[in-house]
């Protein structure tokens, strides 16, 4: 079995802590260099509900996209839930890691993941990262769908292939416009609008997108000679297929080194958000003299568990 040193080095190989954003927390948590490593969990979130999953796996490293600590702190203490989930993990010889921006820019990446799961044909990155040669790496990804659909039709297939969350899929813009090119960005996307605007794609993929920066990038596509549909999925969602990706990479790397590393992916949905109600009150735009409701979308919005 390999030391936990010799698989952080792994992992510094595949998402190199040096190309994370300045403001972001990677890297190791907590953990012993020389601990042995036999079993590994990949998972989104460094929550309570996955170090005790990670306890109950019988796991000595867990690896989380999000940081357990992004702004720091002056305490571990376990009265506070991060310092709860610190002391179960050490408690049980459980090493916590983590690549967020890093993953992000990464060849392959967290939307490279996102544009697998929907089968999507990556063309480039969104936003390229100028220190690489190959023009491969950066954040999020333009694609090209296999064949075109209406926006509907892609709000729909998006709905299907990523795991459920209470949110589901929501979509602005024009249900009924043909969709042939797409950027995809997992995790918040709003900031990009520019980079998506300049691409000149007929739709974007993200999450958390805000009011006011959706609302001004679909009036703004108004005067283009192209609308641009926004698809807006959970958070969680969106990057959860990174998991099975890394995973995937950690075991090709444990079988070229005969490791023999036991790789699993959290199936635990770490979405916040736990229920949806939708309003049974009429639209304000039906109750107006000569307008009409949004039409809604033909889907229930939901899919099955990650697979």
């Amino acid at each position: 079995m390999p030391r936990l040193s010799e698989v952080l080095a792994a992992l510094d190989a595949l998402w190199p802590p040096a190309r994370a954003e300045q403001w972001d927390a990677v890297g190791t948590v907590c953990g012993d260099p020389d601990a042995e490593v036999s079993r590994v969990l990949f998972a989104v979130d460094p929550v309570q509900e996955i170090a005790d999953e990670a306890v109950k796996l019988g796991a000595d490293l867990l690896i989380t996209h999000h940081p357990l600590y992004l702004r720091g702190t002056t305490t571990v203490a376990a009265s506070t839930f991060k310092g709860r989930v610190v002391h179960t993990l050490i408690k049980n010889d459980i090493a916590l890691h983590v690549a967020h921006t890093n993953a992000d820019t990464a060849d392959p990446g967290v939307s490279d993941a996102l544009a697998g799961a929907l089968d999507l044909r990556v063309v480039g990155p969104l936003v390229p990262d100028p220190t690489d040669p190959d023009g491969r790496r950066g954040l999020g990804r333009i694609c090209e769908l296999d064949h075109p659909q209406t926006l509907r039709e892609f709000a729909a297939r998006a709905a299907a292939r990523l795991p459920a969350t209470a949110q589901g899929i929501r979509l602005a813009g024009d249900p009924e416009t043909v969709v042939r090119t797409v950027a995809v960005s997992g995790g918040s996307g709003d900031s990009l609008f520019d980079q998506v605007r300049a691409a000149g794609v007929d739709a974007f993929l993200t999450a958390d997108l805000r009011h006011h920066p959706a609302s001004e990038a679909v009036q703004a596509a108004s005067l283009s000679p192209g609308p641009l549909g926004l698809v807006d999925a959970a958070h969680w969602a969106t990057e959860w297929p990174w998991c099975e990706q890394a995973a995937a990479q950690l075991d090709e790397i444990s079988d070229r080194h005969g490791w023999d590393l036991r790789v699993h992916v959290s199936k635990t949905v770490t979405d916040p958000w736990t229920a949806h109600a939708a309003s049974s009150l009429p639209s304000p735009a039906t109750t107006l003299p000569g307008s009409a409701a949004r039409a809604p979308l033909d889907s229930d919005d939901s899919s099955g568990a990650p697979n």
